[in-house]
């Protein structure tokens, strides 16, 4: 499934083709998405729109086409492309964005769990928005910060970092991996973690995304490239999915535990 990094990625991916362009028509060949695409919206407000921005809140990518904004998800499979208009629509190419200059942004997703919503509200105004806390990445999110949100709460430490009400977009990948960094394991209760230790997760969380990131710029496929890959970066993770192999900093074997209904990774030795 697609983290912050792999969003930000497409944001920046996608960006440079899109921003300015201006849209020619909309094409929606499955509207059946995670949420219906509001199709007769989208075709009634879109055209003749000019995209201004193309920004990230979460995981979720925000188009700015001024007189409204197209906010899309990826859910677990989706990805994005910019094609000639020529190259024919595949199967699972369900929302397509054509443009004056004879480009095509297209949403493919064959698990049919990403999103593509409109709204002529402000972005932050909206039901999906409005509740989420700060970017990890943003100077709102720091030691002082977590420490206060982690105060009698009894869920354990990764459950409360992967709520998008207490920090936007961190999901189960980076969870893991930031833990391990920051030395504490991903079961702890939340309210047992000192201000020294929320300083070093803070950091943590924010020094995994913004490698994560580094690295999709120089590794990721092209995003003007027609074949049907995702399009993301493989991370050399410490943790993360690495049961029973060898801990990278120490050489115990490294565990897995259920939390939250997710498969959490630690070392038992580096992590307390």
């Amino acid at each position: 499934m697609p983290e912050l990094p792999e969003v930000e990625t497409t944001r920046r991916g996608i960006s440079e083709h899109i921003t300015g362009q201006t849209i020619f028509s909309i094409r929606v060949n499955n509207p059946k998405l995670r949420w219906p695409v509001p199709v007769s919206n989208m075709q009634s407000s879109l055209p003749g729109q000019q995209i201004l921005s193309v920004k990230r809140r979460a995981k979720y990518l925000l188009l700015d086409c001024g007189n409204g904004s197209l906010i899309i998800h990826l859910g677990m499979s989706g990805s994005l492309r910019i094609l000639d208009q020529s190259i024919a629509a595949e199967k699972h190419d369900h929302v397509e964005i054509l443009f004056d200059n004879g480009k095509v942004l297209r949403l493919r997703d064959p698990r049919r769990f990403g999103a593509v919503l409109w709204t002529e509200r402000p972005t932050d105004e909206h039901h999906l928005l409005a509740s989420l806390g700060p970017e990890p990445l943003s100077d709102l999110f720091d030691g002082n910060y977590l420490f206060d949100k982690t105060r009698k709460r009894r869920c354990s430490i990764k459950n409360l970092i992967m709520d998008s009400h207490i920090v936007a977009g961190v999901g189960n990948i980076y969870a893991s991996e930031a833990l391990f960094h920051a030395g504490i394991r991903p079961g702890k209760s939340a309210a047992g973690l000192t201000r020294q230790a929320s300083h070093r997760l803070a950091a943590a969380i924010r020094q995994v995304l913004e490698k994560a990131i580094a690295a999709g710029g120089t590794t990721l496929r092209d995003f003007t490239n027609s074949e049907g890959q995702a399009g993301y970066f493989s991370q050399s993770l410490f943790v993360y999915g690495r049961e029973a192999e060898p801990c990278l900093q120490c050489g115990a074997s490294i565990k897995r535990k259920l939390i939250g209904q997710r498969s959490s990774f630690y070392c038992p030795n580096c992590q307390k």
